[in-house]
């Protein structure tokens, strides 16, 4: 039972922890790699957060829905202080290309060559939001959690999270499109005969 898990985790039963990564570790992988467009990175980021958890591991409620959002709060921490000593890396991240950042696809490409380029295009523009909303759609749309999940995983208030969440949702419609719409037009320019080929920026 979940409860009988939040409680052996709180007491730092290895087994208990072995479990929780089993369990939750491809769900951190995915958000991590949704939120910073890296496989790499969100490996280290995976493990960053379990070794966080394990740190603070007293601090969890032994009642309780599940340690989903726990883990995601964690992780949501561990990427905003990377971010903060790491600016350098994530500029050079950003300028890898596209085929770069989705090696795994390699069978499929064909058919992900699409989604890639709206992941890409939605990165860019969520880059531009408020770190409050970015952290809020993070969670919701792309991780799944409900708003009080979300609420749980950032301490804040579920009103909060619905507000943040509405604006963020407003604004990256508008910024995925012109980065969509910015994206084709340098590919249209770089494909016409004549032009000039600048240097690859597409992520």
């Amino acid at each position: 039972m979940e409860l009988s898990l939040r409680a052996r985790v709180r007491a730092g039963d290895p087994a208990a922890f072995a479990q929780l990564f089993d369990d939750h570790a491809g769900v951190v992988h995915r958000h991590a790699v949704r939120v910073l467009g890296n496989w790499a990175t969100a490996e280290d980021i995976v493990s960053l957060t379990f070794l966080e958890a394990w740190r603070t591991r007293e601090r969890v409620r032994v009642d309780g829905d599940g340690l989903q959002p726990w883990l995601l709060g964690i992780a949501t921490n561990v990427m905003r202080n990377t971010a903060r000593a790491a600016r350098r890396h994530q500029g050079a991240l950003a300028r890898l290309p596209l085929r770069d950042a989705v090696p795994d696809f390699a069978d499929e490409l064909a058919d992900r060559l699409a989604d890639a380029e709206q992941l890409g295009a939605a990165r860019r523009a969520l880059e531009q939001l408020r770190r409050p909303e970015r952290e809020v759609f993070a969670l919701c749309v792309w991780a799944g959690l409900d708003s009080a999940a979300a609420a749980e995983a950032l301490g804040i208030k579920v009103g909060t999270v619905r507000s943040r969440l509405s604006r963020a949702r407003e604004r990256l419609r508008r910024l995925t499109e012109d980065e969509l719409a910015r994206g084709r037009a340098a590919a249209g320019r770089r494909r016409a005969p004549g032009e000039h080929v600048g240097r690859e920026t597409r992520w």
